[in-house]
């Protein structure tokens, strides 16, 4: 019975206390605090001042695709870190390598992360997805020092899909950057877009040229993560852009000519996204 008086008497003190705090501060005001110590964590955070590679298509171009501002520099503003930006307009996963051979040949070593971004224009360019891996058989040696045959797998090297392009891709990153963070970002959900009359590119509900659907490029991007042992942002679905609904319209481009590429407001709003998951990784591995 004491126990239970204590109780009443603890939850009444603590209630009395919210009250008392409501009337002295205004909900707005704690609500206003309570986004600014939000922003200086993550401004504050272990990617302030850190190099930061981006590689990609249009959406990461520096020449701001459809948009007067890109994510990655929003990035900047939020989490502090310097953005060196390689994406180029049209771009394929089969660049990217391009791309990151470029980067070693300017920057070398100077580089804390590398944020990889394409895949959308492997779709709309009918590249097969493929495997990741070649089968065979191998030779090996097993307990005991007896030797026994096996299946074994190699992985796929060819620019000829998409899976394969990654992996020439990340084969490269892991040689060169092996004690550098690397982030991979699933390709955002994407409507028509019309950029003339010989490139005009259906949404994504359509299959592309060789009968297959968008979301089979977003999978495989997700799946690097384990064979590649880097962490994935699933952007396609924690941003929330949606551009195949009107009202997502007024994240992207042009309304009626490009529900494609995002304006700056679908940028900021990509780069929210990425910022709080960049807040869960270390920004580099000393």
């Amino acid at each position: 019975m004491i126990m239970r008086n204590l109780q009443r008497r603890s939850a009444a003190f603590f209630m009395a206390a919210l009250i008392l705090l409501a009337d002295l501060v205004p909900l707005p005001a704690l609500a206003a605090r309570s986004t600014d110590t939000a922003a200086r964590n993550m401004a504050d955070s272990q990617w302030r001042g850190r190099r930061v590679a981006f590689l990609g298509d249009s959406i990461t171009d520096a020449q701001r695709v459809g948009t007067t501002r890109c994510y990655w520099e929003y990035l900047a503003d939020m989490l502090g870190i310097v953005p060196l930006v390689y994406g180029i307009n049209g771009h394929q996963m089969s660049d990217l390598a391009g791309q990151a051979r470029r980067l070693l040949e300017e920057r070398g070593d100077s580089v804390d992360a590398i944020m990889i971004f394409a895949g959308t224009n492997d779709y709309n360019c009918g590249v097969p997805v493929g495997e990741w891996y070649e089968t065979g058989e191998r030779e090996t040696v097993v307990g005991g020092g007896g030797k026994a045959v096996r299946k074994y797998r190699t992985p796929v090297m060819s620019d000829a899909t998409f899976k394969g392009r990654i992996n020439i891709l990340m084969d490269f990153l892991k040689t060169n950057y092996p004690d550098k963070q690397i982030i991979m970002l699933t390709p955002i959900h994407r409507a028509y877009a019309c950029f003339g009359p010989d490139n005009i590119q259906p949404d994504e509900r359509f299959a592309n040229s060789i009968g297959v659907f968008f979301d089979e490029y977003v999978e495989a991007v997700k799946e690097a993560a384990g064979v590649w042992a880097v962490p994935v942002i699933d952007l396609n679905s924690l941003s929330g852009l949606y551009p195949l609904n009107d009202s997502h319209a007024r994240y992207f481009s042009n309304d009626k000519t490009d529900r494609l590429h995002p304006n700056a407001a679908g940028h900021k709003r990509m780069a929210q996204t990425i910022a709080r998951q960049m807040l869960a990784l270390p920004a580099v591995f000393d």
